[in-house]
């Protein structure tokens, strides 16, 4: 399984510089605001880059709008706990020295939610 979470997690990297249409881009302080779309005009892809290099939260969507992902990096390495998701599994993936560290799956019918 980790082995295709490597493989998911190397295709979102590469769908932010394989896109056909530019984006849209927003200056936010010191930061760029990227966001790419969809055919059908939904966003596809939406974070921030500083100095040309990708920084900060990335989420990324399917073609309904639904949250598929949630990528952090800093200043271009990937960092932190990326998130996917799917109909029937919650994927984290730990990144260090912009390698992949661990990796957790929750089935769909696992996942509690608390109020």
């Amino acid at each position: 399984m980790k082995k295709y979470i490597m493989i998911a997690a190397v295709l979102l990297s590469g769908m932010m510089f394989a896109q056909n249409t530019k984006p849209k881009l927003e200056a936010v302080g010191k930061l760029v605001k990227a966001t790419y779309f969809h055919d059908n005009g939904k966003v596809q892809q939406e974070g921030f880059y500083k100095n040309g290099k990708l920084q900060g939260e990335w989420t990324s969507y399917d073609t309904n709008g639904v949250k598929t992902a949630i990528a952090t990096y800093d200043k271009g390495q990937k960092t932190g706990k990326w998130f996917f998701w799917n109909d029937t599994v919650l994927s984290e993936v730990d990144y260090s020295n912009n390698q992949i560290a661990s990796v957790k799956n929750w089935k769909h019918d696992a996942l509690v939610i608390a109020e």
